[in-house]
């Protein structure tokens, strides 16, 4: 990469020449990600090309190993490519040190994943503090539990509430923070159907009402017509990227 043509993460990106031309949050050029195994090698991404805009709601389809996480964990930058560009609003993140991964990680993006890493002592709203108390310009905890529809359970702990109550406080924490970016990693993967509606419409609030870029990995092709792209990727690369034109609110699925 050539590190003078990208700005890094300690600063800010060029200002825009003006008019009304969209920009992405995310740019993705080449994007590789090799790992070793053994004598071999394993490339979970192989020459991505992908912009990602402000307030889109993505669906990443399928199978396992396709590089669904891979991708997401570039993304979020809790990992680094092998080759080619990662940029976000235009600053290196595929060249970023650790300090400036951790920044943007705090900062810029929530993480939600298949299982709540709630801290079992600690009640919603206790959870919840954990993430306000280090954010630039949070909402209240109660705020970002009122937006899950979680008023009246904030107090209660992990152990007191069901499996969908669990990850709608733990979307609750990533929220708070006000993050540009919402990252979800299979987050119905362990909730019956009932409950993963619920989930699936609290995710489809924050995109709606916060302007939240939200992706989400899923195995279940039902979810793909709530989004307005669909990624389906194999074998390290994009095979195809459906837009809807008209975006389906969660119930009208077709459970």
């Amino acid at each position: 990469m050539n590190s003078a043509a990208v700005p890094t993460l300690s600063q800010p990106p060029a200002a825009s020449s003006g008019g009304e031309r969209r920009e992405p949050l995310f740019t993705a050029r080449g994007l590789t990600k090799v790992y070793p195994s053994g004598a071999t090698e394993i490339r979970a991404l192989d020459g991505l090309d992908l912009d990602l805009y402000r307030g889109e709601l993505i669906v990443l389809l399928g199978a396992s190993g396709s590089g669904k996480s891979t991708l997401l964990n570039l993304l979020g930058g809790l990992d680094t490519p092998t080759a080619g560009t990662l940029t976000y609003r235009g600053r290196d993140l595929a060249g970023a040190d650790e300090d400036e991964l951790t920044r943007f990680r705090r900062d810029a993006v929530g993480f939600v994943f298949q299982f709540y890493n709630l801290i079992p002592s600690l009640t919603g709203r206790e959870n919840v503090a954990l993430i306000t108390e280090i954010a630039r310009d949070p909402m209240t905890p109660e705020a970002s539990l009122a937006l899950m529809d979680l008023a009246h359970r904030m107090d209660h702990f992990p152990a007191q509430l069901s499996g969908g109550e669990q990850q709608r406080v733990a979307i609750a924490r990533a929220i708070a923070k006000r993050p540009e970016v919402l990252l979800c990693d299979e987050p119905t993967g362990a909730l019956d159907v009932k409950t993963g509606i619920t989930v699936l419409e609290a995710v489809e609030r924050v995109n709606l009402e916060l302007g939240t870029l939200t992706v989400v990995i899923t195995h279940n092709a039902v979810i793909a017509d709530m989004a307005d792209r669909v990624i389906h990727l194999s074998d390290g690369l994009i095979v195809s990227i459906h837009e809807n034109k008209t975006r389906r609110p969660v119930r009208s699925l077709a459970w």
